[in-house]
């Protein structure tokens, strides 16, 4: 799965990679998303503003927003047939921005040991997300997102058996644009493991009271 992440670059960086507008009364850099969020994406709808939605998919027919919780992730081997998730992939998907996503390795004997994954360029990335709104009662309007996870990459193999579809640059309008679903299928596969990176984190990632820069400092330079 796909629980943690972090988003931290300037304003301009975000509007030159992702060629979108960003309104800095809205803009809140994070060492720390986490589910229940509102955290920075990019949609179909809008694909030309920086939009910030719920993270933990809320479908339109829920009863209650509380299953959002339960709906941060979607399996790309199961997105197209889900119940929660099918018309989502077919007609609201989205870009979820980050520069680095957070992983827990189980290792015996010993606690979860958490590490930061990122790209080796260190560029901003896209993981593939799909969206929905959802209104309670009083017809106020939710927008929330799930980010898709795949297999892992052999450099994940060693964390955790499964990670978060990072888009090529190259597919991310398409992934916005195209309604193929088999097309959007083929590029829910996991990125290539040479060219990301990872190390070892402190467990102030664990509380996500904490966000500040000392969560991605390697733990033998803290």
């Amino acid at each position: 799965m796909c629980g943690r992440f972090s988003f931290s670059p300037l304003t301009r960086i975000i509007e030159e990679r992702f060629d979108v507008e960003v309104d800095e009364s809205n803009y809140k850099p994070s060492y720390n998303c986490a589910p229940s969020q509102n955290l920075a994406v990019i949609s179909n709808v809008v694909p030309g503003k920086l939009s910030f939605f719920r993270w933990g998919l809320i479908p339109f027919w829920a009863k209650d927003p509380s299953i959002g919780n339960r709906l941060i992730n979607a399996r790309a081997e199961t997105v197209i047939q889900k119940p929660s998730f099918k018309n989502s992939f077919k007609r609201k998907r989205c870009l979820v921005l980050s520069d680095g996503f957070y992983e827990w390795k189980k290792e015996e004997e010993k606690e979860k040991i958490p590490y930061r994954v990122f790209l080796k360029n260190e560029t901003l990335f896209s993981m593939a997300g799909i969206w929905d709104t959802w209104k309670d009662a009083e017809g106020k309007p939710i927008h929330s997102f799930a980010i898709i996870t795949t297999s892992p990459n052999e450099l994940m193999k060693n964390i955790h058996q499964r990670m978060p579809v990072i888009l090529n640059k190259n597919d991310e309008k398409n992934w916005l644009e195209n309604n193929n679903t088999d097309e959007l299928s083929k590029l829910l596969k996991p990125y290539p493991s040479n060219e990301m990176t990872a190390y070892q984190i402190s467990t102030l990632v664990n509380s996500p009271i904490n966000d500040s820069a000392e969560i991605i400092k390697p733990v033998n330079a803290m």
